[in-house]
């Protein structure tokens, strides 16, 4: 019998992204959408501690909650659904989540809470989806999904997918690139007089770099990266260890 399968996102509950990835993992497990209300782009892997939060069924295993994607997948797993899933889909964004936008994403970072929790998680992106829809993106999803129920993944391991736009010319496993949003905040004026400011503004940069997600989706290729929780740079903690003598050794000396 198939399983429960979570799918969430962060352009909230009505977004048509979600619907698509919805529809395409329908044959694969009994779907149950638990989304943000609203839209809650790049707001990373927040969860909401300091108020409560309220869930609002508008339909068939379908819940819109006021809160984070992290939020959503949280309540889901461990309140809403009828059992664990085997599945937690996030997406489909609208716009990609290549290179660096990983550590800003709350697209990815639904998946991430997913893998932080034991269940196998994805994320999927569709570049620029305002005129080809979300089609390419959907069927990449479902052929995604279909070999991760099967084959699994290994421990705090989540895939993030991206898509680009029209039909992709087919997969390609990558490694994340480096893509940086480097343009200056923009001040303006209230009608006070007082001055606000704008950040994000202005497109990133990327370098082309082979095997990266951002390479391949430029070329028309949808990038499957395997991404881990574990942020230790393992090389650097060897290398950082002949520290410890050094700084025992100044703190002992300040010591009262």
């Amino acid at each position: 019998m198939p399983g429960v399968i979570l799918v969430t996102n962060d352009d909230g509950i009505h977004a048509a992204g979600l619907r698509a990835l919805a529809a395409a993992l329908e044959d694969l497990g009994e779907v149950y959408v638990v989304a943000p209300d609203r839209e809650q782009s790049a707001v990373g892997h927040a969860l909401t501690l300091h108020r409560p939060l309220r869930v609002d069924q508008l339909g068939e295993r379908r819940f819109a909650v006021n809160g984070t994607p992290s939020d959503c997948v949280n309540l889901g797993i461990l309140g809403l659904l009828p059992e664990t899933p085997v599945l937690v889909a996030s997406g489909i964004n609208h716009g990609a989540n290549l290179g660096d936008d990983v550590t800003y994403s709350g697209t990815v970072s639904a998946a991430m809470e997913g893998t932080l929790l034991g269940v196998a998680s994805m994320a999927v992106s569709q570049v620029d989806p305002a005129g080809e829809g979300f089609a390419g993106a959907a069927a990449v999803a479902r052929a995604v999904a279909a070999r991760l129920l099967v084959e699994g993944l290994p421990a705090q391991t989540l895939l993030n997918v991206n898509v680009p736009p029209g039909p992709p010319a087919g997969v390609r496993m990558t490694r994340l690139g480096h893509r940086v949003y480097s343009a200056k905040a923009v001040q303006e004026m209230d009608p006070r007089g007082r001055p606000y400011y704008w950040i994000g503004a202005g497109s990133p940069t990327w370098e082309k770099e082979e095997g990266s997600d951002i390479a391949a989706v430029h070329s028309g290729w949808a990038s499957v990266t395997p991404l881990h929780l574990d942020l230790t740079h393992h090389g650097a903690l060897r290398g950082l260890s002949g520290w410890e003598g050094g700084l025992n050794a100044v703190l002992k000396q300040r010591a009262p």
